[in-house]
């Protein structure tokens, strides 16, 4: 088999929400994949990880959870009955299995227990939800297919909730067992979740499916990769903020990695990478009209393409200042970083005066609280909430003028090609 013809479909949680998602799915499948050489990467149903972290939250609490739980299982399994018309299918016992196993999990929980390591262990049953139900389904609607759980393929160390890729037994692992299999047929397995070698689930990072759909393209030297969303491709600006937003037919790995970076909610940040090193094309197209053409992002070189707006909000601003005046050194920004590397807080700008240094960050009040505490001998710590922070890729003056008109902006900051500005 040449690897090159295998495709990677990547499908979010709006993909799969609800009975009529399953099934145009499922005619994309037919209409655009094929039987085989394709490996179907899937999130969970809607908005099931917001619930399954409020159900795991509870528990973990030692609150009554039973309410929440019951929510989960019934919107699943409210699903299931509408593909599913005939109650002796088998993926009613497997979805009882699952709820069974993850009830039981949930009723063990302590306060003492490392919260991060059971929120992975919780929250992952999402996608092994909504997995099952498409295999089932598929195999209804005559495509044959093979489940297979991304846990034992993906593997990696034990950083719970952002976990890093083992890429040398991951490749291995995913060719010795799946090219076979995709000779033959569809695999169906789970986007986000990952496995360490004790055998625990770990998870890549909130919406980390898309990397998880890159790690198996990686892998598999894949000839192409196919994220489909509810928007025609990639877009300059988020249509929730934006009316007149541009979809770029074709943009470069460099371009759209960057404005991941940035928050660009489109594609995962990590998922470029893999991709770009063995120059694999990935494609962003709707599942709402999947004739359109979509977006290709490639090794490819082009014009300045239209200014990208990106919106990240819940940000926080930071300010550490010297005590007794003296110049910030890189002794200070030393201890800063540790600190901020140790809580796993991620700098989405900063800038440094001649006796303070600002960070803007994603706001996590315990991490924020914890680091004040690591420094507050050091530095006079000032900080901010509820922020937003605003990013001009490819900028102009018209772009600046129109994204900044009537705001306070607390920080600002530019380069030859971005520009970003905090405000409240």
């Amino acid at each position: 088999m040449t690897t090159d013809s295998i495709k990677i479909y990547k499908f979010g949680g709006a993909s799969v929400k609800n009975a009529a998602a399953f099934r145009n799915l499922a005619n994309i499948v037919k209409s655009h994949g094929g039987e085989r050489q394709l490996l179907l990467v899937v999130s969970a149903m809607g908005k099931s990880t917001n619930a399954l972290e409020l159900v795991m939250d509870q528990a973990y609490k030692q609150e009554d959870f039973e309410a929440a739980f019951q929510q989960s299982k019934a919107y699943h399994f409210e699903v299931v009955q509408e593909l599913f018309p005939e109650p002796e299918s088998l993926v009613y016992h497997r979805l009882e299995e699952l709820f069974l196993h993850l009830h039981s999990d949930l009723q063990r929980l302590l306060p003492t227990d490392n919260y991060d390591k059971a929120y992975d262990q919780m929250v992952g049953y999402g996608e092994l939800l909504s997995s099952t139900i498409l295999h089932h389904y598929l195999q209804e609607q005559q495509l044959a297919n093979t489940w297979v759980d991304s846990r034992k393929y993906i593997q990696t160390d034990d950083t719970w909730r952002e976990a890093k890729i083992d890429w040398p037994s991951t490749e291995r692992l995913i060719k010795r067992d799946l090219l076979p299999l995709l000779e033959q047929q569809l695999v169906v397995t789970q986007g986000f979740l990952g496995g360490t070698k004790a055998g625990l689930t770990t998870t890549l990072g909130r919406e980390g499916s898309d990397f998880s759909a890159a790690i198996f393209a990686y892998s598999l030297d894949a000839g192409e990769m196919c994220i489909w969303k509810d928007v025609e491709g990639l877009l300059n600006a988020d249509p929730k903020h934006f009316r007149d937003t541009v979809c770029y037919t074709e943009i470069s790995y460099q371009e759209t990695v960057e404005m991941a970076y940035y928050g660009a909610s489109v594609i995962h940040p990590k998922t470029i990478k893999p991709l770009a090193n063995k120059q694999i094309p990935l494609y962003v197209k709707s599942f709402l009209n999947p004739t359109g053409k979509g977006t290709k992002i490639c090794d490819c070189r082009f014009d300045k393409p239209a200014p990208a707006y990106i919106i990240k909000e819940n940000q926080c601003l930071i300010s550490f200042g010297v005590k007794d005046f003296t110049f910030i050194s890189e002794k200070n920004l030393e201890a800063i970083f540790n600190a901020l590397s140790e809580l796993r807080i991620k700098i989405n700008m900063m800038q440094n005066s001649a006796i303070s240094f600002s960070v803007c960050s994603d706001f996590h009040e315990e991490r924020l609280h914890c680091l004040i505490q690591i420094l507050k001998d050091q530095f006079i710590i000032h900080y901010n909430t509820a922020l937003s922070l605003f990013t001009v890729k490819n900028y102009d003056s018209e772009s600046v003028n129109r994204l900044t008109e009537n705001k306070e902006i607390l920080l600002e900051q530019r380069t030859r090609t971005t520009y970003q500005f905090v405000s409240r």
